[in-house]
């Protein structure tokens, strides 16, 4: 018997051309400004070139500044939410604004893929000003349309100005929102990307590399063995590390990206081991491969893949995301020794570390207190690590919840100079 659509127990289809995003947290905005990005704020400025009031403006960001945005929810085209107002009663908005054709998003794929840096650009939710001149993804003034249930003939109304407002913050967080606003889902623009970098790949790779001869190894010992003439040498060690093949989308196998991380990855140490005869993670426990993992790829686990790979490699290995990332954000402060200073807390002797504290306060940073080889304040810590350089941490003030931050030096105050930013 066919299981009715929408019956009991049927499995949910996903809809990657519908997000849903919960209400935004009011938060200041020191500079007058909601969107942190070039094209969160190209999205504001665009309903704000058109605006007939002014005055409107202003109550709406005021409105999204206190909360008054509830859930918004994302379809191509249309960006909608419930805004309160004076009444009781909450009014629909919504912005409206055109979807690109088919025309639109081969130019923008066809960009896109002509240049790996974009790729990995759109990986770590940054949007090239490339692509937007390409395709005109952000909208021109007039682009976008308000609607909204209010009594308020304005244009916008503060209701759909607040709403605007709040949709850049999420521009900034995830430019793929900008994307399905014109007409295409995230996972669906991925595996178009992944497709299209693919057949490149392959094709650059049959044109650079034609086919070459080959011979049976057997004949090849064999003649030698006979004729008693050594062997030809072996052929020269390639310049660098090859290109991973091809992984064409397939819905059950594994994630096309995840299998061309790991790919690439293998390249990389067949090469090493092929021209130093070393092999450079040989030596690694499974956590730190799975840091040094999770640390070579692109992003910081705001976009699907990343956030796949964090989950797949933390659950192997009995520890949670924010472990991983934790330990992800060490690894890229400092490799292994990084990764070390992180988890291993030891008793330096004395000499540089007792010499640092004298030399922070000698410099203005305030007192800090010793704890093995570590320096606290509330929110600030030095680490000293065996390879004799000092670490910087961050935390919210009263948590001791430390995060990796800036770059280690031999020196205390210039690692905290750097971490500080000074």
């Amino acid at each position: 018997m066919t299981t009715p659509r929408g019956a009991r127990g049927a499995v949910p289809r996903h809809d990657d051309r519908r997000r849903s995003f919960p209400q935004v947290a009011p938060r200041e905005a020191p500079d007058g400004r909601f969107a942190a990005t070039w094209w969160g704020n190209a999205w504001v400025e665009a309903l704000e070139d058109t605006a007939l009031d002014p005055a409107r403006l202003a109550r709406g960001k005021a409105y999204a500044g206190r909360g008054h945005v509830d859930a918004i929810t994302v379809t191509p085209g249309r960006v909608v939410a419930y805004v309160h107002g004076s009444r009781p009663r909450p009014y629909r908005t919504e912005i409206r604004m055109r979807t690109l054709g088919d025309d639109g998003w081969e130019r923008f794929l066809d960009e896109a893929t002509a240049r790996p840096d974009h790729i990995a650009a759109l990986l770590d939710k940054d949007v090239p000003h490339a692509l937007e001149a390409v395709t005109g993804l952000l909208p021109a003034p007039g682009d976008l349309v308000p609607d909204c249930s209010c009594p308020d003939d304005g244009y916008p109304c503060k209701h759909a100005a607040a709403l605007c407002y709040q949709a850049a913050r999420l521009l900034d967080e995830d430019p793929f929102v900008l994307f399905l606003m014109r007409g295409r889902g995230e996972q669906e623009l991925l595996a178009e990307l992944t497709r299209r970098n693919a057949a490149l790949s392959a094709a650059e790779t049959t044109a650079a590399a034609p086919p070459m001869p080959t011979v049976p190894a057997r004949a090849v010992f064999a003649a030698a063995e006979r004729s008693g003439l050594p062997l030809p040498p072996p052929l020269p060690a390639p310049d660098r590390p090859g290109r991973p093949a091809v992984f064409p989308p397939d819905p059950h196998a594994p994630d096309p990206l995840a299998l061309d991380l790991l790919a690439s990855e293998a390249a990389v140490r067949a090469h090493a081991f092929l021209t130093t005869g070393h092999d450079p993670v040989a030596a690694l426990t499974p956590w730190q491969d799975a840091v040094r993992l999770a640390a070579a790829h692109p992003g910081s686990g705001l976009t699907a893949s990343t956030r796949a790979l964090y989950r797949d490699l933390s659950y192997a290995l009995d520890r949670t995301p924010t472990d991983l990332a934790r330990a992800v954000a060490a690894w890229r402060q400092g490799g292994a020794a990084g990764l070390a200073v992180l988890e291993d807390p030891w008793d330096p002797p004395a000499g540089p570390f007792d010499r640092a504290r004298p030399a922070l306060i000698a410099a203005d940073f305030p007192a800090f207190r010793p704890w093995r080889n570590r320096l606290s304040t509330d929110s600030l810590q030095l680490r000293l690590g065996r390879d004799g350089l000092w670490y910087g941490y961050e935390s919210d003030a009263g948590r001791e919840d430390w995060w990796p931050r800036g770059a280690p030096d031999h020196d205390p105050v210039g690692a905290l100079t750097d971490l500080l930013g000074r």
